[in-house]
């Protein structure tokens, strides 16, 4: 494997790594308030209400975080390859 590859193997892992953790920190953040302020809603309409514009923001925030991990995947070379290209033509400019 080239050090072009490497590096692009390394930048696209890096991109999952941060998703994946973003999707975590997005459920851990909305099931959290969502058990929080649980009891204070008073009305089982409400509840309801809530608890299907949660599961539907969970839903659609991670399906769009695994499309866009996808796209990465499928144009990584193409996309990754700008980025270090860029980054080393401003190092070397800057040297």
């Amino acid at each position: 494997m080239s050090d072009m590859q490497q590096r692009i193997e390394a930048l696209y892992r890096s991109d999952v790594r941060g998703s994946a953790l973003l999707i975590v920190c997005l459920w851990a953040t909305i099931l959290f308030v969502l058990l929080m302020t649980w009891p204070y809603i008073p009305h089982s309409g409400i509840k309801a209400v809530v608890a299907i514009a949660a599961a539907a923001v969970l839903i659609f925030n991670t399906a769009a975080i695994l499309a866009m991990v996808k796209h990465y995947k499928e144009d990584k070379e193409f996309i990754y390859g700008l980025d270090i290209k860029n980054a080393d033509a401003f190092r070397n400019r800057k040297s």
